[in-house]
């Protein structure tokens, strides 16, 4: 067999020597790090649009109609879909060339080296992490409205403990412990009940909507909402344009907001290893969630700007039920919350899931300590996910999350950014492999997906940039302490 390039590298010690597709591949064989191979495309169909149809169809579609885009907020759910579908052809060539647990960090691996690997590996760490912490603290919210009753929280001293969002925490690690296939059923179940609120929604919804409401679709420009200094986004502050709402610039700034709608698809891709056909059903898994959840928004958003004017819907506190109930239609706010209950409960269940297994590969490359790498006798790495979904509990339970979810949009485009160039490396450096999907006109495409990444992070806030850094400075000083020193591959490289 000829020998790869990573073979080659210039030296053993080097930060950026990269971990062969054939090594990755071998190393899911390991009898003690095994994972169960369960899943078929309907499954990672279905956990793609678990994960994605949550809090964004629910809350972020009126509040961003309201605040910042009105009508046109359906065109920025297209914008933003477009961003991700870009991103998500290069996802999939890459999960079905290299068929293993870890997403974009086994994908940097592969093309970038160990050091960019551990970067992505460690950004993936902060995006789950936070996300599922931050949705739990929603699922809490909207637990209180369905039994009615205040927040399910307690007050310990001086510190609030949301025991709602400890509560949905621990009770989605223990069934992602039992197994991935199980967990696959209860999530199928679950994301059939709020597709099911959500095409209520629009079925009933249609019969409230009037045409005078889409008028002006993209409103007229208007001043800034007052932010400042850090609290601005980066594109206002590196060009001084400043803060400003609705007109082109609020559509733009919209399709920032909303992309928040669609993160978790490429959570599919983390599953890799525990498909039974790769290859195949990736790609279909990946592409086939995108497109059902892309239509659903873009039909919800155009029935809810379509009851009501926008300018209803402005403030921090509209949802999806608020054009139902200033309709006069006030059992659908129930529904909707109970939709809401359900939808939220599959996000946070498939984030554990995706935090999960990027550790695990991290820790079956010796970058974390091997030990966790252990899998139990289901097939599924036990130690990780007691231990994901215990810390993620404490952060949900007792941190004040506030508004960190632009920290879950800067972490996925930065891994977006990376697999797409990562596409166009791995067709330079190994175009022998066997590639399950190829995606289309290359470079166009993965150029246009790192564009248009690179375009929404822009349009996040200084202060996000600035935390992201300081997390991103905390993983190099865990990776020379320790995850250098203990490197599998490095290890692997002093044998020779």
């Amino acid at each position: 067999m000829a020998i790869d390039d990573s073979e080659k590298s210039p030296s053993k010690h080097s930060l950026f020597r990269t971990k062969s597709v054939e090594q990755s591949i071998a190393d899911t064989d390991e009898p003690d790090s095994k994972l169960r191979k369960d899943l078929t495309a309907w499954d990672l169909t279905v956990f793609g649009v678990a994960v994605v149809i949550g809090a964004g169809i629910f809350t972020l579609t009126a509040r961003t109609a309201g605040n910042v885009a009105g009508p046109s907020v359906s065109l920025a759910f297209v914008l933003a879909s477009i961003a991700c579908a870009l991103a998500a052809l290069c996802y999939a060539e890459f999960a079905s060339t290299v068929p293993v647990a870890g997403s974009a960090y086994t994908f940097s691996y592969a093309t970038f080296g160990e050091f960019v690997a551990w970067i992505i590996g460690w950004d993936l760490m902060l995006e789950f992490a936070l996300a599922a912490s931050v949705v739990a603290k929603g699922w809490s919210l909207y637990l209180a409205e369905v039994i009615g009753t205040s927040a399910p929280t307690l007050f310990i001293g001086n510190h609030e403990f949301d025991w709602g969002a400890v509560l949905i925490l621990l009770v989605l690690t223990g069934l992602l412990a039992t197994g991935t296939k199980l967990s696959s059923r209860v999530s199928a179940v679950i994301t059939a009940i709020k597709i099911a609120v959500v095409l209520l929604v629009i079925v009933v919804g249609i019969g409230y909507i009037k045409a005078e409401n889409y008028s002006p679709y993209i409103p007229p420009s208007q001043g800034g909402s007052g932010k400042e200094g850090i609290h601005q986004s980066l594109f206002s502050y590196l060009t001084g344009a400043g803060d400003s709402t609705f007109g082109p610039y609020g559509l733009l700034a919209a399709a920032s907001l909303v992309f928040f709608a669609f993160i978790g698809f490429d959570i599919v891709a983390t599953t890799a290893e525990e498909t039974k056909d790769p290859q195949r059903a990736l790609p279909r898994g990946i592409l086939a969630s995108l497109a059902i959840v892309t239509v659903l928004y873009v039909a919800v958003t155009l029935v809810l700007t379509g009851m009501v004017p926008y300018t209803d819907l402005g403030g921090d506190k509209s949802t999806l039920a608020t054009a139902f109930s200033l309709n006069g239609v006030e059992w659908a706010s129930d529904v909707i919350s109970f939709g809401a209950l359900a939808g939220l409960t599959t996000v946070v269940m498939v984030l554990l899931l995706g935090q999960t297994r990027v550790l695990f590969a991290m820790s079956r490359d010796g970058l974390l300590p091997r030990g966790l790498a252990r899998t139990g006798k289901r097939g599924t790495p036990v130690r990780i996910t007691l231990i994901v979904g215990v810390v993620c509990a404490v952060l949900a339970g007792i941190v004040p999350i506030g508004k960190l979810e632009e920290m879950v949009n800067i972490g996925t485009l930065f891994a977006f950014v990376l697999v797409s160039i990562g596409v166009l490396v791995l067709r330079r450096t190994r175009p022998d492999l066997s590639r399950g999907f190829r995606v289309p006109w290359v470079p166009v495409v993965p150029i246009l997906a790192v564009l248009a990444c690179l375009w929404l992070m822009l349009n996040l806030s200084v202060e996000t940039w600035l935390r992201f850094l300081l997390w991103m400075a905390l993983g190099f000083a865990v990776y020379f302490l320790y995850g250098y020193r203990h490197s599998t591959l490095r290890r692997r490289s002093h044998d020779q």
